[in-house]
């Protein structure tokens, strides 16, 4: 009876959370993100084909990555997007692809083996290090960031009873306090000139374009918001939100393309 009792309080806590947030439109998403995703296969510069939401192919790409580049991927597993950029240095240059998680960690380099060559896979380094406190050891080194932040994956969330039992309005919260500072550790580590791609899997504005709204508050002059829409995506104050409910399918997955200045 008592985890009937945390289901149904989960669930009322969540809609009425997301309701408030998306007013009408909510039927319709909440619907789009309980049907299952239909993954796209990738296979550009693999060596077998990787299956993954086509939103986070076209964020990915989005960051731009040239051959001969030093890149950042500060949240790497499962490895979906590590082989996006992976394949686009085309075996020159250096991706490292971190994730804090053992388990976590184990997965990235079971997908790097897997589906990139041996020399692909040489440009590659796995790290174990904490996110938000890269800057205190790397500073102005990476020609391109990827954070994918860890977020309330809203629709793993209607997904898993489980997590929707446990679900409260203090959870975004928390992880918007994790994200800001991974984002404002990565601007500290990107090279002058150089891009950040911050992303979520969220549909919670606290965790995406007010996420960056803060890092304008508290790194004032310091950086440039880029063009970043995509096909399907919304735009946003700062950034753009693929939904599935409009974007066939796809997301949910928000970007923000972010030139540092200074």
């Amino acid at each position: 009876m008592a985890k009937q009792k945390g289901k149904a309080d989960g669930e009322t806590l969540f809609g009425a959370y997301y309701q408030d947030i998306y007013q009408e439109r909510w039927g319709s998403l909440k619907a789009a993100l309980i049907k299952d995703k239909v993954p796209i296969t990738y296979t550009d510069g693999l060596i077998q084909p990787y299956y993954l939401d086509e939103a986070s192919v076209l964020a990915a790409k989005l960051l731009g990555v040239e051959r001969g580049e030093t890149v950042l991927d500060m949240c790497a597993a499962p490895g979906g997007k590590t082989l996006v950029l992976a394949s686009s240095l085309h075996g020159d240059g250096l991706l490292v692809s971190n994730d804090r998680s053992s388990a976590r960690r184990a997965r990235l380099k079971q997908v790097v083996k897997d589906h990139l060559s041996a020399e692909d896979q040489r440009c590659v380094q796995i790290t174990a290090h904490d996110a938000t406190r890269w800057s205190l050891h790397e500073q102005n080194r990476y020609d391109k960031i990827l954070l994918d932040a860890p977020c309330s994956s809203e629709r793993h969330v209607l997904h898993d009873p489980k997590a929707l039992a446990m679900w409260s309005p203090s959870r975004p919260k928390r992880l918007a306090i994790t994200q800001f500072a991974m984002l404002a550790a990565a601007l500290e580590a990107v090279k002058k000139g150089g891009y950040i791609l911050y992303s979520t899997c969220s549909i919670n504005p606290m965790e995406n374009e007010q996420v960056v709204e803060k890092l304008f508050e508290k790194r004032v002059g310091r950086f440039t918001i880029m063009e970043s829409t995509q096909v399907g995506s919304e735009e946003r104050k700062y950034g753009s939100l693929i939904l599935p409910d409009r974007g066939e399918g796809r997301g949910p997955l928000y970007f923000c393309l972010i030139r540092r200045d200074v």
